[in-house]
């Protein structure tokens, strides 16, 4: 794989996700310079802060961890210097061995959304990750042009669907034709495009939370923010994720990570630290 461009060939994104997983364990590391951690690792709150930010965490990170997930929106917040880091941030996890999912929550309707892919999803592109965070509450179908250029390309799309955000739960446990909940219709969807094997459709769902879904035959990674600060230990995760295959979960920790800054060490450790967690409470699941 050329680590700048992201040209990833035939591979599919399962090989990719389990090659990394399988070298480096199960931890998906955030990357969010908001303005309080910039205060606190002694930073300015601009893009220069948010660079050097993003840079000490390529150190740390980006040759140790499977997958990192840069916050678009922190590096959005300074225009065209902040996008600037957050290229700097793809390549170099990119190039460090790491898998990138930018933490976009894209979501809308056809020229738009494969406008969005474009930008996220095609090697052509600064700013292309491995994946991409994407919300199909237009409809599972306004993923379309996402999804097609994710599994051209040996990337991927997480769509959003049991969320930890209290104001979600009114709109994701709605129930529609047939008793099934607006969550589960997305696990459902997700599925369907998942049965080629390539993994192309990963799910969010949050990890602080029993989220009552039947997640089995999904197909794909299982993105599980809310490790740590958030509340979840490494401990839940079995109980919250029993209908899965747990193989395909992935948690997420962002703050309890990132508290440990700017020294890098402290970082790289904290991240190890936490996987190690996340691997014994997993048991044998590889």
């Amino acid at each position: 794989m050329d680590a700048r461009s992201g040209a990833v060939g035939d591979t599919s994104f399962a090989d990719r996700y389990r090659a990394a997983v399988t070298d480096r364990g199960r931890l998906c590391a955030g990357i969010d310079p908001h303005p309080e951690l910039l205060e606190a690792w002694g930073l300015s709150v601009d893009a220069a802060g948010v660079r050097a930010f993003g840079d000490i965490c390529v150190e740390a990170f980006a040759a140790s961890v499977a997958v990192i997930k840069p916050q678009v929106a922190f590096f959005e917040t300074f225009g065209s210097a902040g996008l600037a880091a957050l290229e700097s941030v793809i390549s170099g996890c990119q190039a460090g061995g790491a898998l990138v999912i930018a933490d976009g929550k894209r979501g809308d309707i056809g020229s738009t959304m494969a406008a969005y892919a474009r930008a996220w999803l095609e090697p052509a592109s600064p700013l292309c990750a491995d994946a991409l965070t994407v919300s199909p509450y237009l409809g599972f179908g306004s993923l379309s042009p996402a999804i097609e250029l994710a599994r051209s390309e040996g990337r991927a799309v997480f769509a959003l669907a049991r969320t930890s955000n209290p104001e979600g739960e009114s709109l994701q446990l709605a129930r529609g034709d047939g008793g099934v909940t607006v969550a589960q219709s997305i696990v459902d969807a997700a599925a369907a495009e998942n049965s080629d094997g390539r993994a192309t459709v990963g799910l969010v769902v949050g990890a602080t939370r029993h989220h009552g879904l039947q997640l089995g035959e999904l197909g794909a990674p299982i993105l599980a923010p809310g490790l740590g600060a958030q509340g979840a230990a490494a401990s839940d995760l079995p109980a919250v994720f029993a209908d899965a295959d747990q193989r395909w979960v992935l948690p997420a920790s962002s703050r309890s990570v990132l508290r440990h800054g700017p020294d890098v060490t402290a970082l790289r450790d904290a991240a190890r630290r936490t996987r190690d967690e996340i691997e014994a409470a997993f048991g044998d699941q590889a």
